[in-house]
């Protein structure tokens, strides 16, 4: 290999990896989090069976889940401001990418609280429990325990997903990748190099989230 490509891709990496830890990785924690109370509260009024807020939330469902986050992303950063509502690259990439994960996200929840056995709310409400007592102390907890493999799989895509938001000048990794070929006119290398970061981020999540379900397993077999 060429000493002045190793030299630029050794001197790249930092410039890569910063923006990773600093904006991307927060970016997805921060969204993922916001996605998970929107997942939630979606799927509990579906669950619930709320008459008009669960066809609300089937519509929000079907909008997001039916259209690109890339067009998500441009209609509210740039179409929005057609409606006098000027929204920062940043608080953008946080709202889009928290509603389109909060819809896959709903969809994986509504599932997990279906799964928890009805005789379980049954035992809930003979010891006096309040509905909302149930779900808090009984149906939830065993849901997330479900839901647990794929909100991992959903918090890994989202790591990925971060890379659109570039197009909106998000100073995320994979703009910095961008800045970098713009200036050096070296193509593959640079956008290997960004490519093996995120495979780098990704495999380090996929190991925690094998960890958390081997803690799960254990904790489910010892309360067996």
């Amino acid at each position: 290999m060429d000493s002045g490509l190793v030299a630029l891709l050794v001197d790249s990496f930092p410039k890569i990896l910063i923006p990773g830890l600093v904006v991307t990785l927060p970016l997805a924690l921060v969204s993922f989090a916001c996605a998970l109370v929107i997942a939630v509260a979606t799927a509990l009024v579906q669950y619930a069976n709320v008459p008009v807020l669960k066809h609300v939330a089937r519509l929000y469902i079907w909008i997001v889940r039916g259209t690109p986050l890339f067009v998500q992303l441009y209609l509210v950063y740039f179409g929005l401001p057609d409606l006098g509502i000027m929204l920062d690259s940043l608080p953008t990439a946080v709202i889009v990418l928290s509603v389109n994960t909060g819809a896959y996200a709903a969809e994986t929840m509504r599932a997990a609280l279906e799964s928890v056995p009805a005789g379980q709310l049954e035992a809930g409400y003979c010891v006096g429990m309040s509905y909302l007592q149930v779900i808090r102390r009984i149906v939830l907890p065993q849901a997330f325990r479900t839901a647990f493999p794929p909100l991992s799989n959903e918090l890994i895509s989202l790591v990925k997903d971060t890379s659109l938001v570039a197009s909106i000048l998000v100073a995320e990794m994979f703009r910095a990748a961008q800045e970098i070929v713009s200036r050096e006119w070296v193509t593959m290398p640079i956008y290997l190099e960004v490519a093996a970061i995120y495979l780098l981020f990704s495999t380090v999540l996929t190991w925690l989230q094998r960890m958390g379900e081997r803690a799960l397993a254990r904790h489910g077999m010892g309360r067996g």
